[in-house]
């Protein structure tokens, strides 16, 4: 109302001298004097008002800055803003899905116990036979060594001795197994497939010294009995280092339920860690009937890995380029290139809007599980904004609490772990080893809806949203994400990394009564209900690289200080 009067009442000074110019000419020098007058109280009136009146709002609620009026495109530009179409809902929109559920997951569930034909540990196992292995990168990758580890051992017929942890990465935990994990239960557990033992024996009153050798990468069966098996007869002891996604992806099934029986049921988090996670849940749980989790990579050293760009200017590029210099070899990448082919992790704000496109509102609670983001409160501010209920360790406990976890990396991811498995709802803005792995167990127990994003097919709609209506971009996003929500059957069988698709371990129920062991690589009732173009946004096994830092890290080395 304010601003409307002083416009109103600019309007009647400007049209007084108007009407004034209009009137018979023999009197116009006589009002010459006043006209001058008048004019000087305007220009002083007009600077007043744009230095010292309060600044002008849109009905959207956006600023207009006094520097707005410096010339006409400026103020026909912050005109347009009150006809913006790309408006984003504050609430979530009724979706023919229930979102906190996948389509059809009641007809699978986990198989992973070894048929007959699996030979037991008692059968299996030469003496004198030891293999050991050294871990590599942060807690999923090194998970993944450890799962594989216990399946090298029965391809080798060996023994295997408890993984060693990686404490000289980039996270410098000085973490072991046993603080990590439940180590009794894991070689209970394992006890009929593959025999373990905590530390290398004694060989008379000397130590074995083991042989140390590295395989390839995706070694499969057969690899390992021409490299390895040769060694390990000769030297009795052998040990792997770098030991991460050494094992194929391709295995028989039988070797692949060991994978799952390793994975989903023998690798047990301490007693400790597991009561703290419980606490983090429990107290969401208070909050909220229902809760998403998100993965959130954007952390400088994954920013600066991916080689994207984010729109920092210099300020970004020099950070970034600097941190890039960590990894001796790393190719230069083309930052749009990558976007466009779905490499970049989503920022927090695309997150946000492909969340709220896919019917998630404002009353929705959300776990971030990150580490230090680039940018900090100011690149979480719109996520926040979309989602104001947002929770993270930090906040559900108390320093005290998080003490014995705070100093170790591994061991505050393995909390991460535990909130993000124990969500309704888990989203990943990465396709990272955390990523993979939670996707994999969220299959195997039940298929519990896990979002990630079609990048390749979302960077265009990102790109172009102001340039079409709310409604419009939600469906666009909704179409592209069929086959990227955690529902069964959406990936094919065999296509990408075992750890995030583990078919061979996923049994279709009969008649939806009883349940028989029917993998789904032997079904041939698939239906995919996605379009034919959206598998171009999995990643194949041999991308899966592009997404590894710790990998990366420890394969070719950093350049340190």
């Amino acid at each position: 109302m304010k601003n409307r009067k002083q416009r109103h009442e600019t309007t009647v000074f400007i049209r007084f001298p108007i009407i004034l110019l209009f009137r018979p000419r023999r009197r116009i020098f006589h009002i010459l004097p006043f006209l001058s007058a008048i004019s000087g109280v305007l220009l002083l009136l007009f600077v007043f008002l744009c230095y010292f009146s309060p600044p002008i709002t849109s009905r959207h609620g956006h600023l207009i800055s006094h520097s707005s009026f410096n010339n006409g495109t400026e103020l026909r530009k912050n005109l347009l803003e009150e006809h913006v179409v790309f408006q984003v809902p504050m609430g979530g929109r009724s979706l023919s899905r229930d979102l906190w559920s996948s389509k059809k997951s009641n007809f699978y569930h986990g198989c992973s116990i070894a048929t007959n034909e699996f030979p037991t540990a008692e059968v299996n196992t030469l003496s004198n036979r030891y293999l050991l292995i050294a871990t590599s990168g942060g807690l999923n990758q090194q998970r993944t060594g450890i799962i594989d580890a216990v399946v090298a051992a029965h391809i080798l017929k060996a023994i295997l001795v408890i993984p060693k942890l990686d404490q000289q990465s980039y996270w410098k935990d000085s973490s072991n197994f046993s603080e990590i994990f439940d180590v009794n239960w894991f070689m209970s557990y394992l006890s009929k497939d593959v025999k373990i033992i905590k530390d290398l024996p004694r060989m008379g009153n000397k130590l074995i010294t083991p042989h140390t050798t590295r395989v390839p990468r995706k070694c499969n069966a057969e690899c390992y009995q021409t490299r390895i098996q040769p060694i390990l007869n000769k030297k009795h002891a052998v040990q792997l280092t770098k030991f991460d996604y050494r094992l194929s992806n391709r295995l028989d099934t039988e070797l692949q339920k060991l994978r799952c029986r390793v994975n989903y049921h023998a690798l047990k988090f301490t007693d400790p860690i597991i009561e703290m996670g419980k606490k983090l849940v429990e107290r969401i749980r208070k909050k909220t009937k229902h809760f998403l989790a998100l993965h959130l990579r954007f952390e400088s050293d994954m920013l600066a890995f991916s080689g994207c760009y984010y729109g920092g200017g210099e300020k970004e590029r020099q950070e970034l380029g600097k941190i890039r210099k960590r990894w001796k070899t790393l190719h230069t990448r083309n930052p749009d290139k990558e976007r466009k082919n779905g490499k970049c992790p989503l920022t927090p704000e695309e997150v946000g809007l492909m969340l709220r496109a896919l019917g998630f509102g404002n009353d929705v609670h959300i776990y971030i599980a990150s580490g230090d983001i680039y940018g900090g409160e100011e690149t979480l501010a719109p996520l926040k904004a979309f989602f104001p209920n947002f929770y993270t360790k930090e906040t559900l406990a108390s320093k005290e609490e998080l003490a014995p976890f705070s100093s170790f990396s591994s061991r505050m991811a393995a909390l991460d772990f535990i909130v993000c498995d124990e969500s309704d709802v888990f989203v990943s803005n990465n396709n990272g080893n955390m990523a993979r792995m939670l996707a994999g167990k969220r299959r195997y127990f039940g298929h519990k809806p896990t979002i990630r994003p079609n990048a390749k097919k979302l960077y265009k709609l990102f790109m172009d949203r102001n340039n079409m209506t709310w409604e419009e971009f939600a469906s666009r996003v909704q179409k592209h994400q069929i086959g990227f929500m955690g529902d069964p059957m959406e990936v094919k069988p065999g296509r990408g990394e075992f750890h995030e698709n583990p078919s061979a371990c996923i049994c279709k129920d009969s008649n939806d009564k009883a349940r028989e062991d029917v993998t789904i690589p032997g079904n041939s009732t698939m239906n995919f209900e996605k379009d034919t173009d959206s598998a171009d946004g999995h990643i194949s096994e041999d991308e899966q690289d592009l997404f590894d830092t710790d990998y990366l890290e420890n394969e070719i080395g950093i350049q340190r200080k």
